[in-house]
């Protein structure tokens, strides 16, 4: 432990200011509670920030093992001679698999139970090579899609939906009519249930249904085209560039999308929320640290005895100016190191701390339908909590000047002006 009476007279002077004492109890006790905001609003911040970008990560985990990173679709709604596309699209550089896919829009009808429903025609070989939807099964298995089998694989939420499980029945209705005398006449047809998946994101799981490629083929009138290839990269933030090389290679004439332009406005706003937080929770911190002026500011005025002595002996208003400015950067650094550690602390724990408010309230606080996700994730960030805490103790610091500088101006012939 280190000998105080080797420090500094300035750092001797702010340590005795901030302890109590029976005349300043008061004081230490209003610098504590400034202390206590700052601790408070940066512990908060971090908390947030680390739940924001828990959040932002899960997401685009969870969409990247659903989806492909890009997909390459035709004009005209199909892609003819697509296994010489796909030979040619998995030789180009960075394109780790290539896989054809049939998709459109359906009815799902189980019983009394309706539900609207994007089908995809897979190929259940190839789909483990560009997704993993087959890890995400719960019930059943991707490869029991065999063709001609007319077999169907759901979203654990679609199938609670629809009311069946593994084994049961559904009707399919397909958005191709057949003409009859009485008007056109839906195509249908009946489907088993082979498998449930569970991606974890409500917005899959309530709208995707898997069946076999050649079967949608037929369901869908789409004869030996497909709609498209997907594909699966290397690298997934080079996905916009990467099948834009692909396209042109393979002569253009083709649609192209990616996992960051599909989901660009949501990460967009997920950006543009944490922003926004960063700032209003950043007032806090600054409410919290302007509380050290008016902390300084009544020592100032309880000292003021003492300093016009200090004064009278030699000491200058700069050493003044350094004592009361080492007392309000001591209230803010003790602040920021204590935010920091229980935010990281929280943050660290913050999925088990819902979990279990959840069971003591007895309420779902974290609802896949509205947030896509049903737990709360938090990544800290190094760079986060870095940010938040040189900001945090630079808006300490600079609380302290007005105060100190006001000391360092006080002049002792004015303060001992009344003194009896």
């Amino acid at each position: 432990m280190s000998n105080r009476a080797n420090w500094p007279l300035e750092l001797r002077l702010a340590s005795r200011y901030l302890r109590a004492r029976t005349d300043n109890g008061f004081l230490s006790f209003i610098a504590f509670i400034g202390m206590f905001g700052i601790a408070i609003g940066v512990a908060v911040l971090i908390i947030v920030l680390s739940v924001m970008n828990g959040f932002e990560d899960e997401l685009r985990s969870r969409i990247l093992d659903m989806t492909a990173h890009a997909t390459l679709t035709g004009l005209d709604g199909g892609l003819a001679d697509w296994p010489k596309l796909q030979d040619s699209a998995c030789a180009h550089p960075g394109v780790a698999a290539c896989a054809p896919f049939i998709e459109s829009q359906s009815l799902l009808v189980a019983g009394t139970q309706v539900s609207g429903a994007q089908v995809k025609g897979i190929d259940p070989g190839d789909e483990g090579r560009v997704s993993n939807v087959a890890s995400k099964l719960i019930s059943g298995h991707l490869d029991s899609l065999e063709a001609g089998s007319y077999r169907v694989v759901l979203g654990r939420s679609l199938a609670q939906a629809l009311g069946v499980k593994l084994g049961d029945r559904l009707m399919l209705f397909t958005p191709q009519g057949t003409a009859s005398p009485a008007g056109v006449i839906p195509r249908t047809r009946r489907l088993v249930v082979s498998g449930i998946f569970d991606s974890g994101m409500y917005e899959y799981d309530r709208h995707i249904a898997y069946i076999n490629r050649v079967d949608a083929s037929h369901l869908y009138r789409m004869g030996d085209t497909v709609s498209g290839l997907r594909l699966r990269l290397d690298d997934p933030y080079q996905a916009p560039r990467i099948v834009r090389e692909v396209a042109v290679e393979l002569g253009g004439g083709y649609y192209v999308n990616d996992w960051t332009r599909a989901h660009a406005n949501f990460f967009q706003s997920i950006a543009t929320t944490k922003s926004i937080m960063f700032v209003i929770l950043l007032l806090i911190v600054a409410v919290a640290a302007f509380n050290i002026v008016s902390t300084l500011v009544m020592l100032v005025r309880e000292k003021r005895h003492d300093i016009a002595i200090l004064r009278t002996l030699g000491f200058s208003p700069r050493r003044l100016l350094l004592t009361f400015f080492a007392q309000g950067t001591a209230i803010g650094l003790m602040g920021t190191v204590l935010g920091v550690g229980l935010g990281c602390l929280v943050s660290a724990h913050i999925t088990e701390l819902v979990h279990g408010l959840e069971h003591i309230l007895g309420v779902t606080l974290i609802d896949a339908r509205v947030y896509f996700i049903d737990e709360l994730p938090a990544r800290i960030r190094l760079s986060d909590v870095w940010k938040i805490a040189v900001i945090s103790f630079l808006l300490a610091c600079l609380s302290t000047l007005f105060p100190a500088w006001w000391a360092a101006r006080t002049l002792p012939a004015e303060a001992l002006r009344h003194d009896v």
